[in-house]
């Protein structure tokens, strides 16, 4: 057994792990998981299932990864789960492997930090970047955008969709799509802001941030029917590109977004 699996780790025949990958006390790893170099697997994590891992990650104890979905309609067949580069993923954190009767792979992005006791249910698509809170919750089929924050205990409905640079304040649950750039709280979660705050530490301008704001107006304060304010903000993306995620959001269609 190389030098850096702890004696008591069991990975089985058919794992498929880089040289550095360092594996800790009583960690199981599956036949079918593979892991890229520079990731860091602490003491007592099972991944499982059709598992891949890319660089760099950090899996802290007690986490599960890859294990079959929580789906009555899962029948055994060969779903998977994909993560991507430089993610942490802390402890209890569970990651559900996806169903044939979505898109079959669980899918999380790079560089997205998972606290404590945080739940990626079957078939969801994380971006890159995001952050979840301590218990931040998501049912199955969720996609959330890039940037995307969610506060500790905030649970979101299946089939929800978070956009890219919004906030979830902790304890809300969210049962609508949130637009990017948004800021969302309460049970169910309602539109509070735009995030400029976020917006304005990860480098957007004084101008990109302006127009947000207004985006946000014609979204929520003027009464406009959402067909209305889509065209509006539309037109103004053509001299704020920052805004084109907003619009290719809503034209996406979605369970609705929170009004």
């Amino acid at each position: 057994m190389a030098a850096n699996i702890h004696p008591t780790a069991i990975v089985a025949e058919g794992a498929r792990l880089a040289a550095d990958v360092r594996v800790g006390p009583y960690s199981v790893i599956g036949p079918e998981v593979s892991v890229a170099s520079g990731s860091t697997i602490a003491s007592h994590v099972v991944i499982a299932g059709r598992t891949t891992i890319g660089r760099g990650n950090r899996i802290f104890q007690f986490a599960s990864v890859g294990e079959i979905p929580q789906d009555r309609k899962y029948g055994g067949e060969p779903t998977a789960t994909e993560i991507g580069d430089g993610n942490v993923i802390r402890e209890f954190v569970t990651i559900h492997a996806g169903t044939q009767q979505d898109r079959g792979k669980t899918t999380i992005g790079h560089r997205n930090l998972l606290l404590a006791y945080s739940h990626v249910a079957h078939d969801c698509v994380v971006g890159d970047d995001t952050t979840f809170s301590n218990n931040a919750q998501l049912a199955g089929h969720v996609v959330v955008g890039d940037y995307a924050v969610l506060g500790g205990f905030v649970g979101v409905h299946q089939f929800c969709r978070i956009g890219a640079h919004s906030m979830v304040a902790a304890g809300s649950i969210v049962l609508q799509d949130v637009p990017p750039f948004v800021t969302a709280a309460g049970y169910p979660a309602k539109p509070r802001g735009s995030n400029s705050e976020g917006l304005r530490r990860r480098g957007f301008s004084a101008d990109e941030i302006a127009a947000v704001r207004r985006a946000y107006k014609t979204l929520y304060r003027k009464a406009l029917a959402l067909e209305d304010a889509r065209a509006a903000i539309a037109a103004e993306a053509k001299t704020s590109p920052a805004l084109n995620p907003l619009v290719a959001f809503l034209e996406t269609p979605g369970r609705g977004i929170i009004r």
